[in-house]
């Protein structure tokens, strides 16, 4: 998810067409994945559906109408089942992380060995044609769900705490990377408050006379994600 990175706090924001693929369960909808430092929240616009979690406490489904706020933490598995014409706006934290692989796809673990295999099941090239885009983005859907099915099948919870240590091995090279985003994004907005408080403090309104209003459109409309086609920002 490529995000408008202008939000107060850090925060992400991407609007969604969730899938109707249909799937082998006979259910239509997205890829299944967690995310490894992002919470993140679904504000629901249009249609209806439901949200699929897998956590350490069990499996539960969230029914999804307009006005739903649906909000979960990293480490939670979800899927989007997608029950006509569902329509989110998402917000996700640490805006920069999870395009920079913060989100791992519930592959089967014999995909998830090393960040080379990994990478050749679900990175979709942006330069190929509109039809194979859609072809790889199916695929991996089908195979993250194939992944999905093991864990939720599963007699106890190693299979689950196995595949948060595949995950977690998978982006292991990435996390300096992290690192600098988050301190360049989240980290920086909570500190541009703390200076703003201490200026009120003291006194000092000198912020107030920097106010600025800002606006955007999508940069890109249609983008396979992994729950649906999204509208995306790149902002600042």
């Amino acid at each position: 998810m490529t995000s408008y990175e202008g939000l107060p706090g850090g925060v992400a924001v991407s609007h969604l067409c969730v899938y109707d693929w249909p799937a082998a369960d006979g259910l239509h909808g997205g890829t299944p994945h967690l995310h490894l430092t992002c919470s993140e929240a679904y504000v629901v616009t249009g249609g209806r559906g439901a949200v699929q979690t897998l956590t350490t406490a069990g499996y539960e489904v969230t029914p999804l109408v307009p006005g739903t706020v649906a909000r979960f933490t990293p480490g939670t598995i979800h899927r989007l089942v997608n029950e006509g014409g569902l329509r989110i706006t998402v917000l996700m934290q640490n805006s920069g992380l999870p395009e920079a692989g913060d989100a791992v796809l519930t592959l089967p673990p014999e995909y998830l060995a090393d960040p080379e295999t990994y990478a050749a099941a679900t990175t979709i090239p942006a330069d190929a044609p509109e039809a194979e885009r859609e072809r790889i983005a199916r695929a991996r859907r089908d195979l993250a769900l194939e992944g999905y099915r093991r864990l939720r099948e599963a007699d106890g919870p190693e299979a689950l705490a196995a595949f948060h240590r595949a995950a977690a091995a998978l982006v292991r090279p990435r996390l300096a990377a992290w690192r600098e985003r988050w301190r360049a994004g989240a980290a920086a907005a909570a500190a541009a408050t703390e200076e703003q408080l201490d200026r009120l403090e003291r006194g000092d309104l000198s912020h107030l006379a920097d106010a600025v209003v800002r606006s955007e459109q999508p940069s890109e409309r249609g983008k396979f994600g992994m729950c649906g086609r999204l509208d995306v920002y790149r902002g600042g």
